[in-house]
């Protein structure tokens, strides 16, 4: 029986950071679709407790768990001798590291991203008209942030360090809406030429590729 339960929807940037984490750590895990809970009055209590807003939940055993960046770090912390070792780094200083630029990504990286997914990618096909103004406020201020990404992965692989991290890997769902979803989020990661290349490697990953299959599927059972 499988201990480990994801609930929501793959395409759920949440659900998708879960999800890649997982499968660095080579965890056997069920995804269980939260739409499969629609019109159904036996809803699982612990689902019914959760916020409404929430866009993932974790189950391990008994404990469940709301917080995407969270859930990755207890993942790491509890199965750290599973899959992947240094994703959540091997040392102090490490994981120091690597929580820096945790803190940066859903400071400064994930408020902005947001935005422009939405707006950009989403807005028209939800019968939304998408707000000029805050596309160009929000891309004025990740070009900001990528300029700082881009100073700092001219002298390392990626953003901790010389190794894949949660740092990296945290990154990836919002990116991935930009970079496929629009040219001008496409162009913000392709005009800085170590943001596209650290963008190239870790898009790569089979983690992620596991995700973004699993995405696909969803969308076509739409």
């Amino acid at each position: 029986m499988v201990g480990l339960k994801v609930f929501g929807q793959p395409t759920s940037t949440d659900v998708a950071r879960v999800l890649t984490c997982l499968f660095e750590k080579n965890l056997d895990f069920q995804l269980v679709r939260t739409d499969t809970f629609k019109g159904d009055h036996k809803v699982p209590e612990f689902l019914r407790l959760q916020d409404p807003s929430g866009q993932v939940t974790f189950k391990d055993g008994k404990q469940t768990y709301v917080d995407s960046r969270e859930i990755c770090r207890l993942i790491c912390s509890k199965y750290g001798d599973m899959g992947n070792k240094e994703l959540f780094g091997t040392g102090a200083l490490e994981r120091a590291s690597i929580e820096q630029w945790l803190q940066a990504e859903a400071m400064n990286f994930d408020p902005l991203s947001s935005e422009l997914v939405f707006h950009l990618a989403f807005a028209k096909p939800l019968g939304i008209m998408p707000d000029q103004a805050k596309i160009e406020r929000n891309a004025k201020k990740l070009s900001v942030v990528l300029d700082i990404y881009e100073r700092r992965l001219a002298e390392n692989a990626y953003l901790a360090g010389d190794e894949f991290t949660l740092a990296d890997l945290s990154h990836l769902p919002n990116s991935h809406y930009l970079i496929t979803k629009s040219e001008r989020g496409h162009k913000l990661f392709a005009s800085r030429k170590n943001v596209q290349r650290w963008w190239r490697d870790i898009s790569a990953r089979s983690s992620w590729k596991q995700v973004v299959e699993m995405q696909n599927e969803y969308h076509s059972l739409e």
